[in-house]
This record gives structure tokens, C-alpha cells and sequence, in this order.
């Protein structure tokens, strides 16, 4: 019997689909052969998921650089070159109209500085202005220069500072981006690697169609033989080329199944489906070492869904300080000092300056608002509840879920071992067998049973080992912990200060 080599070894697969399409000019173009690593690799850079979180992870981040920007000082300048107002007023005194007419240059430069730490606003401005007044009213007139300069600083009292509320909101969202993005990683790795071992299974699946095929070929040409010279009947003959009719069957549905298969992990790679790709992986088992404790504890302490529960309940909270802010008691301080000089002579503004002086403190005080914040003010502790109750719950969650992959992947173990004994007795099973078939001793339906059964225990020894491969991929992703190459797989989400 021919021995499938290779079966628990590295296996390249390069495979012309039927139905594949044959660039223009004739030449079929070159096969890219993928391996898990350059799968992922594709993925991450054509997942139409992923480039969306990159976007959004972009979009908070720009956001953020914004707010930043918006705490330094803003310039502003601000210029009215030419103003003319011509009209009419009548002068109750003298019960007469009279016509004026104003022209007027002007200029204000500004300097703002708000502060973070105050939720304040420091102000430089400067006013200049060129006035020309004419008035019928007893040919009266003036031309006058002025510049106003002053100094201010608002301040609110008795209330939250809102800037750095608004502040922390955009740092907690470009965090929630971030592990957004995070997490669809890890996502598309899982999603790439099922995929890739579907298409390797199937291509197993194919190899081992192929394999049984072959095998039918000797046993229908052993049988040919026996027939011609008269050992065997006919009905046997019969037997053994239907038995290879179904074996061909079975190895074109193989290459059907992995066609279709092929067209969908292009599909979720963004890989063109006219392009011809191989696959090359590696299945040979080494049981790797699992700390389930650890697995556990790191998991919790990096699991992304927890952080985004924590910032769930900041949120629910900010949320609270923004509802008590609502019909509240606050107040507003304003202070200003500056001079004033005007003069006709533009050298003579500041001969005879006008010091100007403001200081302000108004409050605003509700009186009654029915109820309204009292009722907000519930609401929103009600919803620091319910997220201080779902990050326990998804505390809880996440220990379930390494535990279940912990087991999935120790029953796996046991699994492989089951598996290989039952391909060793298969092989043994069948080589036996076949021999009895050559010397007459067994029926063809029967010879076919035990290929069927040694087809059926390469193929589930295959699934295990691919199955132990996608449960060690199961339990990093649940754990955050790279057991195989023992490191942790937490994301950097660093951003610019």
C-alpha cells in the first residue's frame, strides 16, 4: 500500500482550480503561497474592518490633538478698513432734523489663554480705531484717534470645570478607539486562522480522496487479474470498479469543496478571486504547557472588554456631574484693567490716558424646577449601577471563557493521542486486510469498508491537530498570553502627549 507521507509534517498544497480564469496574453499568473503569518499579514492590511477601525482610531486621535491645541494661546486679529453711516435725527430740544454722518477705521488684536486648571480665560486686547464725525446739527464735527487696551480674566464659580471634563471625554474615547481597533485584531487573526485551517483541511481531505483513489486502482486492478484468470466471479470485479467509480466521485467533490473554499478565504483576505494562492502549513503537535492560574489573572488584567467597561463607568459618571450642573446654583467672575488714550493727534493718544477698571460677580440661582434634576440625578446613578454590575459580569465572563478553552484544549491533547492510535490500527487494520483481498480471502465491499475506515481516522487525526492549533490560538486571544511563544500578546496603545 502506498503510505501518505508527510501527514503529520509540513505540507505545501499547490493546486490549480478548474475554473480558474487565465490572465489575457495566455500565461496564468504567478501562485502565492500562504502561510498563516502572510494570511494575517494580507488581512490586516485589506480587512475592510480593520480600516475602519483604523479610521475611527485616527478620527479620535485627531480629535484629541485638537482639544490640545485649543489649551494654548489663540491669536486673533480682526480689521474693518473703511465704515461709513450716513442718516437722519431729529433733536426733541430744538424740534428739528439734522443729518450726520460717521466714517471710521478700526482694528482689535487679541490674545486668548484659557486655563485648564480653573476652567478660566485670560484675555490681552487691543483696540485701535480713526474716527471722522460730521453733523448737521450746528456744523459740529471731530476727528479723533483712539486706542483702548485692557486686560481681562472670566471665571466661573460655583460649578465643574468643563474643560477638563471635555478633555478627559476625548481621552477616554481615543482609548475606546484604540481598543476598538484592539480588539478587531485579534478578531480578524481568529477569523483568518479558521479560515486558513478550513482551506488546509480540505486540502487534506483532497490528498486523502486522492490517496483511497489510488488504493481503489490497485484493489479493481488485483481483482481485474483474479477475474481473467478465473479465481474471482465477476459480481467482484463489479464491486471494485464501483467502488473506484466512488472514490472518483469523492475525490472531484474534494475539489470542489476546496475551490469554493479557496474563493472565500480570498473573499476575507481582499485577495483577488482570479488569483491563484497555495497554502503551506505546519500541524505537527508539540504540547505546550498552559498555567491555567495565570492564564486567568493575566486575562483579567488585560482583557480589553474590562478596560472598556471602566471606561463605562467614568463615562456614567461624568455623565452624573454634567446632569447636577443642570438648574444649578453658579456664579461668573469678571475682571478687567486697561487704558484708554484719544486724541485728533495720532502722537498725542496716550497724553491724557483714561485708566478703565470692571470687576463683575453675578450668580444665577434656580428657584424651582420641579423635580427634574433630583429625577436626571437618579437616572444617572442607576446607569453607574447597571455598568458597575456589567464589569462584573464580564469579570465573570472572562473566567468562564479561559476555563472552557483551557479544557477544550487539554481534552484536545487526550483527543490526538486517541487519534494517532486509531490511524496506526487502521493502517495495520488495512495492510492485513489487503493482503487477505490478494489471496482471495476477502470481498471487495469489505476491503472497501476498511479504506473507508482508514480514510475517515486520517481525517479526524488531521481535524485534531488542526483543532489543537485553533484552541491554543482560542485561549491567547481569551487570555491576552501567547502560551507557544510565551509572551504576552497586549496591544500598544500609546499615544502622543
Amino acid at each position: 500500500m502506498r503510505q501518505l507521507h508527510g501527514l503529520f509534517g509540513r505540507i505545501i498544497f499547490m493546486f490549480l482550480p478548474y475554473c480558474a480564469a487565465i490572465p489575457a496574453g495566455g500565461a496564468a499568473s504567478a501562485q502565492q503561497v500562504l502561510t498563516p503569518g502572510i494570511a494575517l499579514d494580507i488581512a490586516m492590511s485589506n480587512s475592510p474592518e480593520i480600516r475602519r477601525s483604523r479610521l475611527g482610531l485616527e478620527q479620535s486621535m485627531e480629535l484629541l490633538n485638537a482639544a490640545r491645541a485649543s489649551l494654548k494661546s489663540r491669536f486673533s486679529l480682526s480689521l474693518t478698513p473703511f465704515y461709513l453711516r450716513q442718516d437722519r435725527e431729529f433733536n426733541d430740544l430744538f424740534s428739528l432734523w439734522f443729518t450726520r454722518e460717521t466714517r471710521q477705521i478700526s482694528g482689535r488684536f487679541m490674545i486668548e489663554q484659557p486655563i485648564k486648571l480653573t476652567d478660566g480665560t485670560l484675555s490681552f486686547t487691543n483696540q485701535f480705531s480713526w474716527r471722522d464725525y460730521r453733523s448737521g446739527y450746528q456744523d459740529q464735527g471731530s476727528k479723533t484717534y483712539n486706542n483702548n487696551f485692557f486686560v481681562s480674566f472670566t471665571q466661573p464659580l460655583l460649578t465643574y470645570n468643563r474643560t477638563k471634563l471635555e478633555f478627559r471625554e476625548l481621552e477616554l474615547d481615543l482609548e475606546c478607539s484604540s481598543l476598538n481597533y484592539a480588539v478587531q485584531v485579534l478578531v480578524i487573526e481568529q477569523r483568518v486562522m479558521q479560515s486558513f485551517f478550513d482551506a488546509y483541511q480540505k486540502k487534506m481531505s483532497l490528498d486523502i480522496a486522492i490517496e483511497e483513489l489510488r488504493n481503489q486502482e490497485e484493489g479493481c486492478r488485483i481483482m481485474k487479474n483474479k477475474v481473467e484468470a478465473g479465481i474471482e466471479k465477476m459480481e467482484e470485479l463489479y464491486q471494485a470498479e464501483y467502488n473506484l467509480s466512488t472514490s472518483k466521485s469523492r475525490v472531484q467533490n474534494r475539489r470542489v469543496e476546496l475551490e469554493n473554499t479557496f474563493d472565500s478565504f480570498k473573499q476575507l483576505l481582499g485577495l483577488s478571486l482570479f488569483e491563484e494562492i497555495a497554502v503551506d502549513a505546519d500541524v505537527s503537535f508539540r504540547e505546550i504547557d498552559v498555567d491555567l492560574p495565570m492564564a486567568i489573572s493575566h486575562g483579567i488584567k488585560h482583557r480589553m472588554e474590562i478596560r472598556r467597561r471602566e471606561i463605562g463607568i467614568e463615562e456614567a459618571r461624568n455623565e452624573l456631574i454634567r446632569t447636577g450642573a443642570r438648574n444649578e446654583f453658579r456664579g461668573d467672575l469678571n475682571v478687567s484693567y486697561g487704558s484708554i488714550g484719544t486724541d485728533e493727534k495720532f502722537t498725542d493718544i496716550y497724553d491724557e490716558p483714561v485708566r478703565n477698571r470692571e470687576l463683575r460677580i453675578s450668580f444665577e440661582m434656580p428657584l424651582w424646577d420641579w423635580g427634574e434634576k433630583r429625577s436626571r440625578i437618579r437616572a444617572s446613578e442607576a446607569r453607574i449601577k447597571s455598568a458597575e454590575l456589567s464589569k462584573e459580569e464580564e469579570h465573570n465572563n472572562i473566567i468562564i471563557e479561559i476555563r472552557r478553552a483551557y479544557r477544550s484544549l487539554w481534552n484536545r491533547i487526550s483527543q490526538i493521542e486517541i487519534a494517532r492510535q486509531s490511524v496506526r490500527n487502521a493502517e495495520l487494520t488495512y495492510d492485513i486486510n489487503l493482503e487477505r483481498y490478494r489471496n482471495g480471502d476477502l470481498s471487495s465491499i469489505l476491503l472497501n469498508d476498511y479504506q473507508r475506515q482508514l480514510s475517515e481516522a486520517r481525517q479526524g487525526l488531521i481535524g485534531e491537530l488542526i483543532g489543537y492549533k485553533l484552541d491554543l490560538l482560542d485561549l491567547k486571544v481569551k487570555s491576552m498570553w501567547d502560551f507557544e511563544g510565551n509572551r504576552s500578546v497586549v496591544p500598544c496603545m500609546e499615544t502622543d502627549s
